[in-house]
């Protein structure tokens, strides 16, 4: 697992240097200006993954957000707001794919 470091937008042009995805997932420092981009190079979909944590008002877990990246698309995900943060363990926002071949994500400070 990898901690993701945000890159910051800028006016005059951010280069985007894109890692490879991490198979037992990745984490990033959330905020309302953070956003990943998850681009998928094979030839099946890719599910990815943001844990959401604690549990509802009834005690169940709150459900996880799952979003479909396409066969040979990118995807920009965000923002990761502060309410996704895992404030019991590191205060990072966790994030999983349901596989990494060819798959690579950069975090993104807009």
């Amino acid at each position: 697992m990898a901690t993701l470091t945000p890159v910051q937008a800028a006016l005059a042009g951010t280069t985007v240097t894109m890692a490879p995805a991490s198979a037992g997932g990745d984490k990033v420092d959330g905020g309302s200006d953070v956003a990943v981009l998850v681009t998928n190079g094979s030839a099946a979909p890719v599910d990815v993954t943001i844990a959401v944590p604690g549990n509802t008002r009834a005690g169940q877990p709150e459900p996880d957000v799952v979003i479909a990246v396409p066969a040979g698309a990118s995807k920009l995900i965000g923002p990761l707001a502060e309410f996704l943060e895992d404030r019991a363990t590191d205060s990072l926002v966790a994030i999983s794919y349901s596989a990494t071949t060819t798959v690579t994500v950069a975090a993104l400070k807009i």
